[in-house]
């Protein structure tokens, strides 16, 4: 039993036990356990039975409640419950007392009126009665009200159930069942209450009908629904309605609360939110001095905690389902375990947050009184510190400020007004005022501007800015939305000067028009504003990243969803763990089951996302060329994996859980030397008996193209080339392996065979990729005579090549000219199949630079020749990266650049086939 010293200083604990001094012993046997997991059936049924005759069920709750709390009050005050197990079991209570009413309310409605059925789908109806707030999200206080919300399916009438029963439309047969469940929780008896219930959340708050169908939920939250709206419905939690209502209506509120994008408008939402709160708790306090110290509303209180976890979720949820856990709590740890906020912060933050619960709490033991504020009362203030365990009022008062000076400074961290310290000195950069003054005025007043900040080129760099500023699309937006990009480009252009002299004095002139199409892209879409506004670091990551690479420029213009990944610097020095990350994507997929347009953009968005990472650890040097294209060939093998498993959950005729399906890459993806832009050379094979496996596998593989190749809303895949398939662009779109295993041994072209030197097994069945390893081994190993056609085929097939792409009188093409990467990966492909039979090890898929260096070793060539060339192509591929990184489709350099290396290929090229090229 708690302390009595403890328990006698809630002086409601002590009425209730006055009242009814054999109370002593139901409390005693209350408290023996966790009443986070009391009985609450049984328990009902035994203080209803006690009586005689037996309690309604309106008095039954109310008793049963009283025990509750006052059994709380005894746990938590002797030190035996925790902060969980009180707003659990209030939760739970609250959520019992609703379904227990409702079922009674609802049996007796029915007697009376018949049963509401819906006019279009003619199935029974029941209410669903939303809990919102601390109940929805699992953490009711011990005095609190409950924040309701009620909902039906459809409209329609009752029908009767048997004679002599007065009908009623179902909508005003809700509002009166919802009537009676507010009656009954919240009339005050002489047992008290159960609940007090607020309805003002509801679709147009008191002024708005007491219960809405969903057809009129869906129409309020399109048409009306406001930002706070979105705050409170986060927390939208149904405890009673049938489980496809109950879907219907989480389909219709969860995009209003998750928006698709990452939603960092809401930050500013929130802030004026914030304000409007502060002020009212200001003037109150203005009022009634008594009533300082708010805890939950006042400055570094209960509800700053709860909107620092709820900005992660309004801007992420829509994109992230883990973040949308209705509890504070629970929130909190995914945003630390996400790498949101520090986890020491969060530590902190919940530590805050226990602090403040526990503290509210005891203010409301005092009288069961719902108060968030201490007492004036000298004595009561000493009261409630000595609940909080603390020896008296001024520790109290320290322990609180402490932590509500953290909790503050975080909030400010996150909400304070990014825009509100001294403005950037005025450019006259306003798109609206180019049209009001003349136009040579304009051109010299920002080519001054340009000036002063040291840009090389002012008058083609204010040419520049003023063309952006009478594009149609800046000339129309909104006063909010023009002033914040006004403010960016201030922001911008020291940002330029500096970038520049750090990056070899960079073409200012170039940087600065990226960054204008840049900005200019996103200036419809005010979250893409607000982000670069609320963390003004990312647009000195944004202006970086554009300075030097126009690649990277043209990237994030067309997905400027990747902001999000520049708020991280971490991302820089982060290695993806592919298991984690095929983990996340299958994860993502589950969530979306059935919705191939939210598939199809939740892979394109992982691909981007982790591309962006490596191109963010490329720019800064942290990546050689091989582990930027080790990092990226993996990268595909994930999404490739996770296509093929999401493409055949949409065949309804497959006939087993798991595909008998492989894909095998070739070229680029297949050597593991994917590029940015590489396309992906694939075929596909199969392993199945069925009769319907042809036909089956051929839909999968026509579906993964199509997952791969469609521009969506995110953008775009791969481009696939399945031109290496067995017989061509002639042959069927899938192989079984035995017809793979056939046509390479009796039917492929040398050139065929060249390519199986850097084809692997990519993704789906393991056992498939196993078995086309060994039919590539074989193939590999195969005796080839020393003076045989080989040479022959393999300098025919590259002046083919050389024929269709002409070099250019004063240009080296990096891939295609002699002495280029293509003639370095034909030599290594002779060698293996010529000397494969003799040094399996050539078999393995290790890369032409390891390929060169062990021929080399193996005595196959001359083995300094071997590590010349294979540091030119290292020097070759690292040169077409950075070509491509500057935007370049297509790599050619002044043939100086790289004679040295071409003299080197060519050498080799000389020396191998000499007999045939003579």
């Amino acid at each position: 039993m708690s302390h009595p010293s403890l328990t006698s200083a809630s002086r409601f604990y002590q009425r209730w036990l006055n009242a009814a001094p054999d109370r002593a012993g139901q409390a005693a046997r209350l408290v023996q356990a966790p009443l986070d997991g009391l009985d609450f059936d049984a328990e009902l049924a035994r203080l209803a039975g006690a009586a005689t005759p037996p309690l309604p069920l309106e008095r039954a709750m109310r008793q049963l409640r009283n025990l509750l709390v006052c059994g709380l009050i005894a746990r938590d005050l002797d030190g035996q419950a925790d902060l969980h197990e009180v707003v659990t079991a209030m939760t739970r209570f609250a959520d019992f007392a609703i379904v227990r009413h409702c079922a009674a309310i609802m049996a007796e409605m029915v007697a009376a009126h018949g049963m509401p059925v819906g006019e279009e789908s003619g199935q029974e109806q029941e209410l669903m009665v939303l809990a919102m707030g601390k109940q929805g999200g699992g953490e009711l206080n011990v005095s609190s009200d409950i924040d309701l919300i009620f909902v039906y399916p459809e409209d329609g009438d009752t029908q009767a159930t048997q004679p002599g029963q007065r009908g009623l439309s179902n909508h005003e047969f809700f509002i009166r069942m919802g009537k009676k469940l507010i009656a009954a929780l919240a009339e005050i008896t002489q047992d008290g209450f159960t609940f007090r219930v607020d309805m003002a959340l509801r679709p147009n708050g008191n002024s708005g009908p007491l219960a809405a169908s969903l057809g009129m939920v869906e129409q309020y939250l399109i048409v009306q629904g406001r930002e706070w709206e979105r705050y409170a419905w986060v927390k939208a939690r149904a405890v009673t309605g049938k489980p496809d209502d109950i879907a219907a209506l989480d389909a219709i509120v969860r995009p209003f609360v998750f928006r698709r994008y990452l939603d960092f408008g809401v930050i500013d939402a929130i802030r004026n939110m914030h304000g409007q709160i502060r002020a009212e708790v200001n003037r109150q306090e203005r009022l009634h001095p008594d009533r300082s110290n708010n805890v939950k509303l006042g400055r570094g209180g209960i509800r700053e905690i709860e909107f620092l976890a709820q900005v992660f979720q309004l801007i992420r949820g829509g994109r992230d389902a883990e973040l949308r856990e209705r509890s504070t709590r629970a929130t909190l740890r995914t945003v630390a375990d996400k790498g949101y906020l520090e986890p020491l912060i969060v530590e902190k933050l919940l530590a805050s947050y226990t602090f403040l619960r526990n503290l509210e709490h005891r203010l409301q033991y005092l009288d069961d009184a719902q108060t968030h504020t201490l007492p004036a009362s000298e004595d009561d203030r000493l009261t409630v510190a000595r609940m909080m365990g603390l020896p008296d009022a001024a520790t109290l008062l320290a322990r609180l400020e402490a932590h509500r000076v953290f909790v503050a400074g975080q909030f400010d961290e996150m909400f304070s007004d990014k825009t509100s310290g001294a403005p950037p000195a005025d450019t006259g950069l306003d798109p609206q005022s180019s049209n009001d003054c003349a136009a040579s005025d304009q051109q010299e007043a920002i080519e001054a501007r340009f000036a002063a900040l040291g840009f090389h080129e002012p008058a083609a760099c204010a040419r520049r800015l003023l063309a952006t500023w009478q594009a149609p699309r800046l000339q129309s937006l909104p006063e909010a939305s023009r002033a914040r990009l006004v403010a960016l480009v201030n922001a911008a252009l020291p940002l330029i000067t500096d970038c520049s002299m750090s990056n070899g004095n960079a073409s200012q002139l170039a940087t600065l028009g990226r960054l204008l199409d840049f900005l200019e892209a996103i200036a419809r879409r005010s979250a893409y504003l607000s982000l670069l506004t609320e963390y003004p670091h990312t647009l000195e990551r944004v202006v970086r990243m554009v300075c030097a690479s126009g690649w990277a420029a043209t990237f994030l213009t067309q997905h400027p969803i990747l902001l999000d990944e520049l708020l991280d610097e971490r991302i820089r020095h982060s290695v993806p763990d592919p298991a984690a990350l095929a983990q996340d994507l299958q994860r993502q997929l589950d969530d979306a089951p059935g919705d191939t347009e939210r598939q199809m953009d939740i892979l394109r968005e992982t691909h981007h996302a982790q591309l962006f990472q490596c191109l963010a650890q490329d720019l800064a040097g942290d990546l050689s060329v091989e582990k930027l294209a080790d990092y990226l060939s993996q990268l595909a093998d994930i999404i490739v994996a996770a296509t093929v498993q999401a493409v055949w959950q949409t065949l309804p005729t497959r006939h087993r859980e798991v595909p008998k399906f492989a894909v095998i890459a070739y070229g680029k993806l297949g050597g593991k030397e994917l590029g940015y832009v590489s396309d992906l050379d694939v075929i596909f094979l199969f392993d199945d008996d069925d009769q319907e496996a042809p036909g089956l596998y051929a839909k999968l593989a026509q579906r993964f193209i199509t997952w791969m190749t469609s521009h969506t809303s995110a953008g775009i895949l791969f481009d696939i080339d399945i031109a290496l398939r067995p017989d061509g662009a002639s042959g069927m779109l899938v192989s079984s392996v035995q017809a793979f295993e056939r046509y390479q041994s009796s039917a492929a072209w040398v050139w065929e065979h060249q390519a199986l030197t850097r084809a692997r097994f990519c993704a789906g069945d393991v056992n498939i990729g196993k078995h086309f390893e060994r039919i590539r081994n074989t193939i590999l190993c195969k005796e080839r005579p020393e003076n045989g056609p080989l040479k022959g085929e393999v300098v025919a097939m590259r002046k083919r090549m050389i024929d269709a792409h002409p070099p250019r009188p004063g240009s080296f093409d990096l891939k295609q000219d002699p002495g280029g990467m293509i003639d370095i990966e034909f030599m290594v492909q002779y060698l293996v199949l010529q000397h494969a039979a003799r040094y399996p090890q050539l078999t393995a898929n290790s890369g032409n630079i390891a390929l060169l260096r062990l021929c080399g070793e193996l005595g196959l060539i001359d083995a300094t020749l071997a590590t010349g060339v294979a540091d030119a192509y290292r020097a070759l591929r690292k040169l077409q990266h950075q070509l491509r990184l500057q935007g370049q489709d297509l790599a050619r350099v002044a043939p100086e650049r790289v004679q040295a290396h071409a003299d080197q290929v060519m050498h080799l090229w000389h020396t191998i086939f000499a007999s045939v090229i003579a």
